[in-house]
């Protein structure tokens, strides 16, 4: 297998600047996904509000969005976000003050070092695509991040594909020139192996697609 370089760990997440940060709520989340990725937001939001616990890790935190939005299951949660961009960590952190997260920055594709208790969900939205490798090479995240999930807890999230989904023109333009940047990394992505990934990590799993988007959730056994 190729070695994964620490440039190309760090390419799919450099754009995340603090002022493409305050621009995300509309460019991404609003027209990227309504328009041309054909998954409007109000997807991924139930997906938090179906699966989201009082003890959860968001990793691959973007700008906070879903955390503000989405309906914990107590009003003081434990929360903590996961990211290796400082950017993304400060501006959450500042969105979601009033549930007091704890910020870790960690490379995911590295054995993560965390010496606090584990978690009863994970969030892990829009990351995968990012990454750097094949999808069955990125499946080493998950054996980085089941350690810090309970029994019985659950990971969700999503990520855009490119092969056994339905792309539009924008579609397939936009995930071109975001791969020849390095912004995405998922020219092979397919739904066939993020499947495979969740039933040989999970005793319970599912994924379905909306658009080029899938969303995925998967449970470990008590």
């Amino acid at each position: 297998m190729t070695k994964i370089t620490k440039e190309q760990v760090e390419a799919g997440q450099a754009i995340y600047t603090k002022l493409i940060l305050a621009m995300y709520d509309l460019t991404v989340l609003g027209i990227s996904n309504q328009f041309i990725w054909k998954c409007p937001s109000s997807h991924l939001l139930d997906l938090y509000n179906q699966h989201i616990s009082g003890n959860h890790l968001d990793i691959g935190v973007g700008n906070g969005y879903f955390l503000d939005r989405c309906t914990f299951p107590t009003n003081t949660p434990r929360l903590a976000l996961m990211d290796l961009n400082t950017n993304c960590l400060d501006v959450t952190s500042r969105r979601v003050a009033r549930y007091h997260p704890v910020a870790y920055r960690r490379n995911i594709l590295e054995s993560i070092q965390f010496d606090a208790q584990g978690f009863d969900s994970v969030g892990f939205n829009y990351v995968i695509h990012c990454l750097p490798g094949t999808m069955l090479t990125k499946a080493v995240v998950f054996e980085n991040i089941l350690p810090l999930l309970n029994p019985g807890g659950v990971i969700f999230g999503s990520t855009i594909l490119t092969v056994g989904v339905e792309r539009n023109f924008m579609a397939r333009r936009l995930m071109d020139f975001y791969n020849k940047k390095y912004i995405f990394n998922n020219q092979n992505d397919s739904l066939e192996d993020l499947k495979k990934i969740m039933e040989d990590n999970f005793s319970e799993s599912s994924v379905k697609t909306i658009g080029c988007v899938a969303l995925f959730w998967g449970r470990l056994g008590t």
